[in-house]
């Protein structure tokens, strides 16, 4: 941990780091305040009639022309991979496609190198499990491919493939959800479709519903990105 003296915004000609003239300290913007002090200078940048309110252009650096303690953290990428790994996930679509990455076989960003875990708060879900094996002709069969299941997830007969659940996830019998991330707390009822959609937590799939198939009906009812990715929203009541 270090502090800061100075913060340039995407500068042309960056600042190199002295011991090594061949390399730049540079921002991940991932950033961490006291609640009192985001919000006192959040409030004073709203004042602004000059800010384009950006924490790197405009609130950083006012907190250190104020004199305020701005520390750093020297983030070491350990990642055994060859290549090092990092994404800006600024739009919906590159938010996407970071989560994609972790359902291919072998990703850069590796969740599961014990050498490098990934910390964060898990709450005690019961395990995943997949229940009906016995009526693929049906097409009931609760199946789970190329994909990250979280605790707590109830495959009942549908089918899931390279799609992300967080906790507590249901997939009801018949239903189908292919290249999609679904929040924690989502319910997909019996016979609903879903393909390259974002569904946001808690949110009710009602049987037989069709996500991700029609744009022009998708736009009718929800955000739907350049790339024609469908974001359902937190909550959102769906007829």
């Amino acid at each position: 941990m270090g502090r800061v003296k100075g913060f340039e915004e995407k500068p042309k000609a960056p600042k190199t780091i002295p011991q090594n003239p061949e390399k730049i300290y540079a921002s991940m913007g991932i950033y961490v305040f006291k609640n009192e002090v985001l919000s006192q200078e959040l409030q004073e940048d709203a004042k602004r009639t000059n800010s384009s309110h950006d924490f790197g252009k405009d609130i950083i650096p006012q907190m250190l022309k104020k004199g305020l303690k701005v520390a750093a953290f020297n983030f070491i990428d350990e990642n055994k991979k060859e290549a090092k790994y990092w994404r800006d996930i600024g739009t919906i679509d590159a938010y996407y496609e970071a989560n994609m990455d972790l359902t291919e076989v072998d990703p850069v960003f590796n969740l599961y190198d014990r050498d490098w875990p990934i910390r964060t708060f898990q709450e005690q879900f019961p395990p995943a499990k997949t229940v009906f094996s016995g009526d693929e002709v049906a097409g009931r069969i609760g199946l789970s491919l190329d994909s990250l299941v979280a605790g707590g997830c109830i495959i009942s007969g549908g089918q899931i493939r390279r799609s992300i659940l967080s906790p507590n996830v249901r997939i009801n019998s018949y239903s189908q959800v292919h290249d999609s991330i679904l929040m924690e707390g989502v319910n997909v009822g019996r016979y609903a479709k879903i393909k390259r959609a974002i569904i946001d937590k808690d949110v009710i799939i009602p049987q037989g519903t069709v996500i991700g198939y029609d744009p022009d009906e998708d736009k009718k009812r929800f955000f739907v990105s350049e790339s024609g990715l469908v974001v359902v929203a937190k909550g959102t009541e769906i007829k």
